[in-house]
């Protein structure tokens, strides 16, 4: 069963429709055939492009698809990706404010990833003095350290917090009233920056470290 491959070079050919019938069948509008899970998996491996739509409804149910696969491939043994740690760290950011940055930092460091990945391929066929996790976790080292560095200059409250004066030392020089603690916090409320506006500050900041990382791969 032939697929539409997306080529090396050249203009990008548009995606394979599939289409999931209320029976949970899913149809191959391109080859005009009924396809598996296991299919659209090897599709994503081939980098042929697809997207799945709902026969009844029209919604794109792609992210839903590409889930589904993912939990079929975890359920065999020995297929394992994501480690139980992480997968923890993961639904810990569903609701929390940083969620709308980590899809796209996730996805920075997983092209970074596929970049660099045959480069790792050498470097995993390399069995004498070398060893090839030591460049993963370099790598790993590197990206976090990337963006925790954003999250420091982009964190509305560090910047208070560190090297704040103690208001004690003041008052106990000059004799003055300290300021109430209702004032104290409705001046803290004030400094503070727009929370919406630090996270789109942020992620722009991850949009330039994401060009830094791809400068980074092309040196030798």
């Amino acid at each position: 069963m032939a697929d539409q491959a997306v080529p090396e070079s050249g203009p990008k050919p548009a995606p394979v429709v599939i289409k999931k019938y209320a029976n949970r069948r899913l149809y191959n509008t391109a080859t005009s055939a009924y396809v598996t899970l296991d299919h659209l998996s090897q599709m994503v491996k081939d980098k042929t492009d697809f997207v799945v739509y709902d026969a009844k409804s029209g919604d794109d149910i792609t992210r839903s698809v590409l889930t589904q696969i993912i939990f079929e491939e975890e359920s065999k043994s020995g297929q394992n990706l994501l480690p139980i740690p992480f997968l923890r760290q993961l639904i810990s950011f569903y609701g929390d404010s940083l969620q709308g940055v980590v899809p796209q930092y996730l996805e920075m460091s997983m092209t970074q990833f596929a970049r660099n990945q045959e480069q790792m391929r050498r470097y995993m066929q390399n069995a004498f003095g070398f060893n090839p996790f030591q460049q993963f976790e370099t790598m790993g080292k590197q990206n976090m350290a990337m963006f925790e560095k954003a999250m420091r200059m982009f964190n509305p409250f560090q910047a208070g917090q560190a090297g704040a004066p103690n208001p004690a030392a003041p008052t106990a020089a000059n004799g003055h009233e300290p300021p109430k603690p209702e004032a104290a916090a409705a001046a803290a409320v004030a400094a503070a920056p727009n929370k919406d506006a630090a996270i789109d500050a942020l992620k722009r900041k991850l949009d330039e470290l994401q060009s830094q990382l791809a400068e980074l791969s092309k040196k030798p």
